[in-house]
């Protein structure tokens, strides 16, 4: 995922108080930046443009059946951050605007997309809710929960399928290049999906055994990876048995949860390992700093939605060690989430 970077984020804080108006009118009227880029991914605009060196945005309009005018005013308040170039009337791509097409090898259109869809959007209507309880606003928008609305609507579902595919191609290998898993016989990916880590993992680590365990309706789905040196394991880790291994990953499932229910997913695990197994928290760190950070904004996307929540280094040492695990390190990679490595106890 594309993330700020640090020159920029001091940039951002600096001219918040240089001019505080205009940091507060931008802020509260910011709702206007996302809502631009999420009709410009729904409608492919990124994918109209393809290649060539530049269209008018009145030649977009007529390609991705939208008001010219309208799209000029899209693509302007786009442009002035970043996303597309545009000269007059004249659109050309940005650096991030690429990423907005579907076929590019590390597509953010969906993950754009998904973050628009009324699921998602709406519970923001209720945030409020929220910020009074600490309980998540999607109990009030989406009764029966997000991954329930991800079911019942095939199309969100499928959006919401191609963002994780599409975070996962620039995420796992950044993973992979920057922890040597060649000194283990078995890893368990835990809540692995559809296996794209252990896959990864297996790939570049040739005499190396896995087992994917997640629910059986995902292991059913992902009945293809199996192979002689990746087994299939489904079950629930808040019940049942977890498969024994030498090193445990579990990436991006932790901040799903509250802190109780990521300790006893930490218990569930520490009961299967034996001591001095590994485990392997991937997950995208909040910052000690005071600067603006995705990983910040991202906690408050998991308050909302899911009642989980992003942690720092420190606070995730807390729950691994009521959990009978140790912190050694943590591994940066070249991507936005981090390697914390831990060791039973």
């Amino acid at each position: 995922m594309a993330t700020r970077t640090e020159a920029q984020e001091k940039q951002s804080a600096g001219s918040a108080q240089a001019n505080p108006f205009q940091a507060i009118v931008m802020m509260a009227g910011g709702v206007v930046l996302p809502r631009c880029l999420h009709a410009a991914a729904d409608l492919g605009v990124a994918d109209a443009l393809g290649e060539e060196e530049q269209k008018t945005s009145d030649q977009l309009a007529a390609s991705v059946g939208a008001h010219p005018d309208a799209l000029f005013r899209v693509l302007r308040v786009l442009s002035s951050n970043g996303i597309f170039e545009m000269t007059g009337r004249k659109v050309r791509h940005s650096p991030a605007s690429r990423l907005l097409r579907s076929d590019h090898p590390h597509s953010l259109r969906s993950l754009a997309r998904m973050f628009g869809l009324p699921g998602c959007w709406n519970a923001f209507n209720e945030f409020g809710y929220s910020v009074r309880t600490g309980i998540p606003a999607g109990t009030k928008t989406l009764p029966k929960g997000l991954w329930r609305y991800f079911q019942e609507n095939p199309e969100a579902g499928r959006i919401f399928n191609e963002a994780m595919v599409g975070k996962a191609q620039v995420q796992v290998p950044a993973v992979v290049g920057a922890y040597d898993f060649s000194r283990f016989g078995t890893v368990a990916d835990i809540g692995g999906g559809r296996g794209h880590l252990l896959q990864a993992a297996l790939e570049a680590n040739r005499s190396v055994h896995g087992v994917l365990f997640d629910l059986p309706n995902v292991i059913q789905d992902a009945g293809a990876v199996a192979s002689d040196r990746l087994k299939l394991q489904a079950g629930d880790f808040f019940k049942d048995a977890l498969p024994a291994a030498d090193v445990y990953t579990i990436m991006e499932v932790i901040h799903d949860w509250p802190d109780e229910e990521s300790v006893a997913i930490f218990k569930a695990i520490r009961k299967a390992a034996k001591p001095g197994a590994t485990l392997l928290v991937i997950e995208q760190l909040i910052p000690e700093d005071k600067a603006p950070h995705w990983a910040k904004m991202l906690d408050i996307h998991m308050l909302t939605l899911l009642g989980g929540k992003q942690r720092t280094e420190e606070e995730y040492g807390e729950l691994l060690r009521r959990s009978g695990f140790a912190l050694e390190r943590v591994h940066p990679t070249r991507s936005d989430v981090s390697i914390i490595e831990a060791k039973a106890a």
